[in-house]
């Protein structure tokens, strides 16, 4: 069974710690920590277009054949194929080179930029990975930072149509790093009314 924290942010938003398998998640929208080519690849891309079917390569060689290759922070977005989520939102995070060049802005630019693309499909809840930190290296603390601060931020000002956004970390040391950081958030940041909230069982 997947472990789970759940937070509320205000009274009508939450974010959710989950450690587990982000193919299974049930929530409208799961995000795929693509690369530029969006035809797959190892880590969460590969497993996304595993378990999504050959529907999912289908849609992003069309999209890639419109637009050309997706360039970091930016995000698109597709339908589930196989998945029990509706939609995957693609999105390319930074290389990380030292923080030399602009990786935090690219970053928070991809959860800014995939929260915008489930917008559009009306999304009401979505799970995003722990983007970067895998192949591309992106140190977990830092970007856990940006994460949970970009998403807190966006729930706060409430212009979406989310209402839950979920963490799905395979790791329990990266589950660690991610539970820590909302704490660390909600003190920090007192106007987001972050609260845990117990589980129903």
């Amino acid at each position: 069974m997947d472990q789970i924290l759940r937070y509320r942010i205000g009274e009508h938003n939450r974010i959710e710690l989950v450690q587990g398998d982000i193919t299974r998640q049930e929530t409208d929208a799961i995000v795929n920590a693509a690369n530029s080519s969006l035809l797959g690849g190892g880590g969460v891309d590969g497993a996304i277009h595993r378990a999504a079917g050959p529907s999912l390569l289908e849609e992003c060689k069309k999209i890639k054949m419109q637009r050309g290759s997706l360039p970091a922070g930016k995000a698109v977005g597709t339908t589930g194929g196989l998945l029990k989520a509706r939609f995957v939102i693609h999105t390319v995070g930074p290389i990380w080179q030292g923080g030399r060049y602009n990786e935090p802005q690219i970053l928070e630019n991809c959860y800014c930029n995939s929260m915008a693309e489930a917008d559009r499909f009306r999304c009401a809840t979505i799970s995003f990975p722990s983007i970067a930190t895998g192949a591309y290296h992106y140190p977990v603390l830092p970007a856990a930072r940006i994460a949970v601060h970009t998403i807190a931020e966006l729930l706060h000002q409430g212009k979406h149509s989310i209402r839950t956004v979920c963490f799905v970390l395979f790791e329990q040391e990266i589950f660690d790093r991610y539970e820590e950081v909302v704490h660390e958030t909600a003190e920090h940041y007192p106007q987001y009314q972050i609260m845990e909230e117990p589980l129903s069982l």
